[in-house]
Formats: structure tokens, sequence, C-alpha cells
């Protein structure tokens, strides 16, 4: 399985971006996805995650509100729009997918990463 993060990027705070993360290696659709994101000195945290049929999702209640996760299983393709952006938004943001439950908040359920994509958040 590949998983491929694009769309970080400088942006202001109160800002947007939207990430995406092409996936290849398995039948998308019948896996769950997620995004997770790291800064320096902390551990890597779950932002959201997105059932199989795009029929689920759940949050982060740092970014609930703000962000939404999405999917388009034609395209093999998973998205996260983020709006609203603040500071504390900066980090790297990886995709993955893992094996257990789609709604799994715990990066040790998770089999395959993407490598990464950066956003940083100015004043």
């Amino acid at each position: 399985v590949q998983l491929q993060a694009s769309g970080g990027g400088l942006v202001q705070a109160g800002g947007s971006l939207r990430l995406s993360c092409a996936a290849s290696g398995r039948t998308f659709s019948g896996y769950g996805m997620t995004w997770f994101r790291q800064t320096p000195g902390k551990e890597r945290e779950f932002v959201a995650s997105i059932s199989g049929t795009g029929r689920g999702v759940t949050y982060a209640d740092s970014v609930r509100g703000r962000f939404a996760i999405s999917r388009d299983n034609a395209k093999n393709t998973l998205y996260l729009q983020m709006n609203s952006l603040k500071l504390e938004d900066t980090g790297v943001y990886y995709c993955a997918s893992g094996r257990g439950a789609w709604y799994s908040t715990s990066k040790a359920d998770y089999d395959y990463w993407g490598q990464g994509t950066q956003v940083t958040v100015s004043s």
C-alpha cells in the first residue's frame, strides 16, 4: 500500500488549505482512512478519520468545526479541508490506513503511512 500526501504549505492564520492523499495498492473503498499530525517534540496526534464508505467521520476536539475529512473512492483519494487555521495547527500532516477500526485514534493501529506534508500557519 502506498500513500502520497500533498497540499501543504504556508498560510496565514484564519486561512484555508486542502490536503490530499493519493492511495494505491489495495481496494481503497474497503478501508478507513485517517489524518494525523506531528509537531517537533510532540507525539503524533490524531486529527480525523473517515470510514471506507465515507458515511462515518470523526474528529479531534481541537479541529472539529474547522476541518472536514472526505474521500473520493473513484479517485482513490483522501482529503482534508482545513479552514480557520490557527498557529497551533502547524505541523507535518500524515495520512494513514490500517486494518483496525476506522475510527481508531491510536497510531499503533495503523500499518501504512504517507510521507507527510508540512503545514505552516503564520501570524
